[in-house]
Formats: structure tokens, C-alpha cells, sequence
């Protein structure tokens, strides 16, 4: 699995079981190819008439990887593998895959879940895994909305539902940055203002929220949260999920002004898949004592060039702010790759760093352990 040869503690830190600290669930049922490769894409429109998603790093990644462990020769041909998939039946694949990822504990977005997908307890039985929930924030808030009345029940019913589900999940989740920058202004907007943008709201209750004063509003009401109950807060940064329409705006050095604003509240922040942009993460996560990285799917999905992202991504983040994650939606097979991508990933980091004298066997594996799985310990209590 490791593509060079390091000290037997180096590989056993590496080889040892991960936290999965952000992911989803994954699909149930069995899937078409033209199914397949919308998830292939992360939801993305379909490849043009006479390609297919198969011709990227994550395809090529799942031919090569993934065919092995449904006992097929590596390097499978797309529609041999679908076959194989198909004849194993969707259960049996999930099985596999979430199993050799190697996963010791899910934390699951259940959010964007619907009836094909498995839930945090199934997808923790299908991997031999614990799992817990992480609450995305924007939809309690569109519950809240379909629900309340007049305003005032808008802003006690947020609140009230926030706590009620922080009290079950190990952490908070926002798409803010993932939908619309994370340039927005950091100031708490007053009662007033939420007023009457609630009232806004309640107009037309289903439509999902884009107003700037309920979204900073929203997040508020999760950061109060999240300091109460001593919880940490997930911020998309970068790679996965619908891009901001200026993608500039996902750049996580533009969350600085309100990170600094939370630094006294000790509320961490963890930045999620932070590609293409995780040097400017990493700066951040030095910078600044609650705010923490990972490179999450970017991964898996740039597949053999994922060395080089994650010893970028070494360069300057301190090792006790990193952490993995999947990010895993749709298809066990990112599970799987992201798990299999990081370990390859780290294993070639470390070992330049032994072979060059800069670092110890001891230090390599206390990284790697680090980063697999005790700061994820730490700052989700696990």
C-alpha cells in the first residue's frame, strides 16, 4: 500500500486506523453508470457526449484501487467494473469499501441525506466503525423557517433547535463558505435587522436562505452554540461542493476577520478541503490557536499528484492543527481512495523528510499518528 520503504513504527502510525472527521453517506441502492459518474463528479453536470469521469485522476484512482478489492485485476475497464459493482449488489461494495478504509470513526454530515442513503449508524456497521453526527446549521435553519409563524418564533425556534441538536452530534457544520465566500462581514448583525429579514424569510420559507443578515445571524446562533457546549465549528473552504460564484471567495484567508473575532471565545475552527487553497489554510491554522485544516477530497481526487498536496499542506500548518477527512458523498469509493490517497500521500512526505535527515522516525510517527487520529480525538472529544 505505501509507496516507499520507512521504519516499522512510521508504517505502523500510518497503517493505523483513522478518524473520518468529515464525510457523508453514502448511496444504498444500486447505481447506474450514468448515476455513478454524477457522484464521480461530486454532483456535477454529466461528462459531454462521448467522455466520461472515468478520464480523471479520481476515475483512473478507482479503477486502479478500487477494482482490487471487488476482485477484479487493477486497471479494470470502466464498464467491467460497473458489472462487477452491479453483481456484487450495493451492500456487499459498501461493505468492502468502507471496511478497508481502515476507518476507526465516521463523523457524518447527515444534512444532505435522502432514503438512498445510509445512515451514521449503518455507515458505521458497514465499516466496523463508530460513527456520530456533525449538524449542518443551514438546515436546521430551513426547518425552523418552514415552521415559525411570525419572526419572534423564527429567532427562539433557532436557537432552541440548534441546542437541541448540539446536544447530540460532536460538531457543527455551515455551507456558507461553499455557497456564497467566506468574505461575508464578521460583525454579530443586531435584532433588529434579523427582524426584519426574518420576516423576509417567512414569505417564502422553502427557498434556501441567501439573505446576509439571517446568514450571519445563523452562524452566531451556532457559535454561541458550539462555545456552550464546547463544540467546533466546520467551515467548507475550497475543493467540494457548489463553488461561491467568484471562486476567489472561497479562499479561507478571507474567514481571518472573523476567526479573530472568535479567538477569544475558544470556539475551534476546523477549515475543510481547503484545495486550492491550503497554503493560505495552513498560514491561517499557524496564525491563529483555534483554527485547524485538512485538504479533505482534494485527495482522492487529484489521486497520484496527492503527494505533492499534502507536503504543501506540510509546509506550514503546525501538525497538531491537521487532520483527515473523506468528505466522502455518494460512493464508498471516496471513502476508500481518500483513506488509501493519504496514507500514500503522507508515507511519501515523511519519507523524504527521513531520508534527508530532518526528521526522526519518532517525530514521522507521531505526525502521522497525530494527523490520522488524535487531533480529531482532541478537538471533537472523542
Amino acid at each position: 500500500m505505501l509507496p516507499v520503504d520507512l521504519p516499522g513504527t512510521v508504517r505502523d502510525a500510518l497503517l493505523a486506523p483513522l478518524v473520518d472527521h468529515h464525510c457523508h453517506g453514502v448511496r444504498r441502492d444500486d447505481l447506474n453508470r450514468a448515476q455513478f459518474e454524477l457522484l464521480v463528479g461530486d454532483g456535477a453536470a454529466s461528462a459531454p457526449p462521448g467522455t466520461t469521469r472515468f478520464d480523471t485522476p479520481f476515475g483512473v484512482a478507482v479503477r486502479r484501487w478500487c477494482a482490487p478489492v471487488l476482485d477484479l485485476e487493477p486497471h479494470a475497464p470502466p464498464a467491467v467494473y460497473l458489472a462487477r459493482r452491479a453483481e456484487l449488489g450495493a451492500a456487499e461494495v459498501n461493505r468492502r469499501l468502507l471496511g478497508e478504509a481502515g476507518v476507526v470513526a465516521f463523523l457524518i454530515d447527515t444534512a444532505a441525506d435522502d432514503v438512498e442513503t445510509l445512515t451514521a449508524a449503518e455507515m458505521g456497521r458497514h465499516g466496523g466503525a463508530a460513527a456520530d453526527e456533525l449538524v449542518r446549521i443551514e438546515r436546521i435553519e430551513r426547518d425552523v423557517a418552514e415552521t415559525a409563524q411570525i419572526a419572534v418564533d423564527y429567532l427562539d425556534g433557532l436557537g432552541e433547535e440548534l441546542t437541541a441538536r448540539a446536544a447530540r452530534a460532536v460538531g457543527l457544520k455551515t455551507v456558507i463558505g461553499a455557497l456564497y465566500g467566506l468574505d461575508f462581514d464578521p460583525a454579530r448583525p443586531t435584532r433588529g435587522a434579523v427582524i426584519a429579514a426574518a420576516n423576509r424569510r417567512l414569505a417564502d420559507p422553502k427557498e434556501p436562505l441567501t439573505d446576509p443578515v439571517l446568514l450571519r445571524h445563523l452562524l452566531w446562533c451556532a457559535i454561541d452554540v458550539a462555545r456552550e457546549r464546547g463544540l467546533p465549528v466546520q467551515f467548507d473552504a475550497g475543493f467540494g461542493g457548489r463553488a461561491p460564484a467568484e471562486p476567489h471567495r472561497a479562499d479561507p484567508a478571507r474567514l481571518g476577520a472573523f476567526a479573530r473575532q472568535l479567538q477569544p471565545l475558544g470556539v475551534p475552527i476546523i477549515l475543510l478541503h481547503c484545495y486550492p487553497y491550503h497554503r493560505q489554510a495552513a498560514y491561517l491554522a499557524g496564525a491563529l490557536p483555534h483554527v485547524y485544516v485538512d485538504v479533505g477530497l482534494a485527495l482522492p481526487h487529484t489521486a497520484a499528484a496527492s503527494a505533492r498536496v499534502m507536503d504543501e499542506l506540510l509546509e506550514l500548518a503546525p501538525f497538531h492543527k491537521q487532520l483527515f477527512s473523506s468528505g466522502c458523498r455518494g460512493l464508498a469509493e471516496t471513502a476508500y481512495l481518500a483513506a488509501l490517497s493519504y496514507r500514500r500521500a503522507l508515507a511519501t512526505a515523511l519519507g523524504s523528510r527521513l531520508a534527508q535527515g530532518e526528521w526522526s522516525a519518532a517525530d514521522a510517527a507521531r505526525v502521522a499518528h497525530m494527523i490520522g487520529s488524535a487531533n480529531a480525538r482532541r478537538v471533537y472529544r472523542l
